[in-house]
């Protein structure tokens, strides 16, 4: 794409967010002036939504493509062992050729790869996979993320505060201040697999990039599957979701702000869901929800009538709302009643996710000729770590 189309892009979303305006506020001067207005409104404000998203997608995508790293894994030994690995483990997902490549394996731990057992992807599939993750999670764009080498992440839960009192020079103290306790807690991580099957005949045929095609599947399950748990897991078996916690303000619970519109998402109701954080998490806080709350939220307006939600005109970053960035994400709830359909925090604080290091494939050849299985795992945790820096609203 040239210079020119990208901004004829920008300029096309420009233009959008300004007819949505428009026509956003002749339907809310007629629910003034008549109190009701034209249904075709609606449909209108609808249709311009999903351009507006169409156009914000197009551009992601360019900067996306154009920022994506080289994958080359390095010079020398290095390279070298992943070309022979490379071709080697080509000839497993093939052919079942597997004579050398538990050596390999061990060589290749340099370059990264996991002594765990199974058959591993080489370093340049398994760097595809992770990144092709990234790019389509919202959650690993917003939240802290680690990587180990063990089962769990190990962290101290370190939640309660001192106090503090005055004195004076000549004054006794006879009361202690109350003191911190500090917890211990792991984040294990759960095994997540996918398992996609070629006839062998595809998967022989030369003009197939089995490695590609394959790398794809993984990235594209595996992606959708951890972004639900991040949502809404329940925490067994699986990471447990943002969403799963009781409402309250103590430690453990997580409050929801009433929008006070049955199934609705208000402009007051976003003020004070944002405005409900502390200092410390407004700063790098973010909005995140679906694209139907989006839709809603871009027909809202502050008490200056000045709308909440502005479009970014760059390309790679988030559009706004009350000046903070915006995130959607397919599975927070739609808007309904009461539904936990718009979440706000600093995220990074919030929410920790859990990587283990390393993808295994194992070639299933027997269980359902003539079809090939690809056996892929890979192990994720994740679970809220700070109940304080997230906030959820609750629609009535």
């Amino acid at each position: 794409m040239t210079i020119s189309e990208i901004t004829d892009r920008v300029t096309a979303l420009g233009h959008a967010w300004e007819q949505f305006k428009q026509i956003n506020d002749n339907r809310l001067r007629d629910i003034e002036n008549k109190g009701h207005a034209d249904p075709l409104y609606d449909e209108h404000l609808g249709n311009i939504s999903s351009a507006l998203d169409n156009y914000r997608e197009r551009l992601d995508r360019v900067e996306t493509a154009y920022n994506r790293p080289s994958l080359a894994i390095g010079e020398g030994a290095k390279a070298d062992v992943n070309g022979v690995y490379g071709k080697a483990f080509r000839n497993y997902l093939r052919k079942g050729m597997d004579a050398g490549l538990e050596a390999l394996q061990t060589k290749a731990l340099s370059v990264g790869s996991d002594p765990d057992g199974g058959y591993l992807v080489t370093p340049t599939m398994s760097a595809k996979i992770v990144q092709a993750i990234f790019e389509t999670s919202p959650m690993r764009q917003i939240c802290s993320i680690e990587t180990i080498s063990t089962d769990a992440l190990e962290l101290i839960d370190d939640h309660t505060a001192l106090t503090a009192g005055w004195t004076a020079e000549s004054v006794d103290i006879t009361t202690d201040t109350a003191t911190p306790m500090i917890a211990k807690r792991n984040l294990p991580t759960h095994e997540l697999y996918a398992q996609p099957k070629a006839t062998q005949k595809l998967v022989d045929d030369a003009a197939i990039d089995v490695e590609t095609w394959l790398s794809n599947k993984i990235a594209d399950i595996f992606s959708r599957t951890q972004n639900t748990s991040f949502v809404a897991g329940t925490g067994i078996g699986q990471p447990r979701g943002l969403l799963t916690y009781p409402s309250g303000t103590s430690w453990g619970q997580i409050q929801q702000v009433d929008s006070g519109s049955s199934g609705a998402v208000t402009a007051d109701s976003i003020i004070t869901l944002f405005y409900s954080l502390k200092d410390a998490y407004m700063r790098r806080a973010s909005f995140l929800m679906n694209r139907s709350t989006i839709q809603q939220v871009r027909q809202l307006k502050a008490t200056t009538n000045q709308y909440l939600w502005q479009p970014s005109m760059t390309a790679g970053s988030p559009d706004t709302l009350l000046g903070v960035p915006v995130y959607m994400a397919a599975d927070m709830p739609i808007p309904a009643a009461a539904s936990l359909s718009v979440a706000a925090g600093d995220f990074q604080s919030a929410y920790q996710i859990v990587d283990r290091q390393g993808i295994r494939i194992l070639r299933d050849p027997f269980t359902e000729k003539p079809f090939v299985k690809f056996y892929a795992t890979t192990r994720v945790g994740g679970d809220v770590i700070n109940f304080d820096a997230i906030k959820l609203m609750k629609l009535s």
